[in-house]
């Protein structure tokens, strides 16, 4: 417990010491967010800020790999890493082209379906992975092979892409995403995924110095791709699918409300929301500030890891 101790206290000096200079390299060499048209006013002002600052998650990554280089440990960075790289993408060709839309939507969902392909098959092929779907200890089902991998992959892209729509607002991923991976510290008995768990937990806070309102800097899909894949496959690693609607409740309530507004839009021919994902709705409609629409996701994700964990301990050990 002292060692993890240790490395929670590591990346968060770590992240908080370099992430000035890597600011400083973003604006030098004008690696900037351009922002959308439709956006509120006050997120207009925000143009020209630092974006892909999720790169001093790898941080995280390497203290993971010097502390504990197991072949475990070692699908849980590549996994991280092999998402990233497609969020690297996108905020490149954002910053690049000044271009708010990114790579294709096609192209990212080819590249997430590729890389959750081979990190599914290093998993099941090294690793004695079951193929079961847990509901509490006495009521487990165990699917063919064929069929449990074709849902988790839906599952995982779609889950991924969940969270990476949180990133929106300042501070609000980070905030969101430090008590899902305080729930997989707790409940792991992966000593690899206790120390990622905190690792990234360190990591995140050191972040959220330069990320809460107003942002010095934007983790972009470098960082938050990168959280949706390595905590997505956590679920399926720990067999908590069951869970994933409430732990992640704030990811599904972003994804699922661009939804309804394309399909509510597209038989009715009006909005349902002011604008999604669906924190645009709080701040356009009701008038909440940032940090109020911020504090609030952040407590109902709080709330729901607790509940999640009482669950846990009640019913699935």
């Amino acid at each position: 417990m002292l060692i993890e101790l240790k490395l929670v206290i590591l990346s968060f000096i770590l992240v908080a010491i370099i992430t000035p200079f890597i600011l400083f390299i973003l604006k030098k060499i004008n690696f900037t967010q351009p922002i959308r048209k439709e956006l509120p006013p006050d997120h207009q002002t925000k143009k020209g800020t630092p974006l892909m600052l999720g790169i001093v998650f790898y941080i995280g990554v390497i203290i993971c790999l010097y502390y504990n280089h197991s072949p475990f440990m070692i699908l849980l960075c590549s996994t991280f890493i092999l998402f990233g790289l497609i969020g690297f993408l996108d905020d490149f060709w954002k910053a690049y082209n000044q271009d708010p839309g990114g790579i294709s939507s096609k192209t990212k969902l080819i590249l997430q379906f590729m890389f959750t392909s081979y990190i599914l098959y290093t998993l099941i092929m090294n690793f004695n992975f079951e193929f079961k779907i847990s509901l509490t200890q006495d009521n487990t089902f165990y699917l063919p092979s064929f069929v449990y991998i074709i849902l988790i992959t839906l599952f995982i892209v779609g889950t991924a892409n969940a969270i990476n729509f949180t990133d929106g607002m300042d501070g609000l991923l980070a905030n969101v995403s430090i008590p899902s991976f305080l729930f997989f510290f707790l409940i792991s008995e992966h000593q690899e995924i206790r120390i990622f768990s905190l690792v990234m937990i360190g990591c995140l806070v050191g972040f959220l110095i330069y990320n809460l309102y107003p942002a010095k800097g934007f983790m972009g899909d470098t960082g938050s791709l990168a959280i949706g894949g390595i905590l997505t496959f956590f679920s399926v690693i720990e067999h908590v699918e069951i869970l994933v609607p409430l732990l992640f409740i704030i990811y599904f309530a972003e994804q699922f409300s661009v939804i309804i507004q394309v399909y509510y839009f597209k038989t009715t021919g009006s909005r349902l929301f002011k604008m999604t994902p669906i924190h645009y709705h709080f701040a356009l409609k009701y008038g909440w500030r940032e940090n109020q629409i911020v504090s609030i996701f952040g407590v109902i994700s709080w709330i729901t890891m607790l509940i999640c964990f009482v669950y846990y301990k009640s019913f699935l050990i």
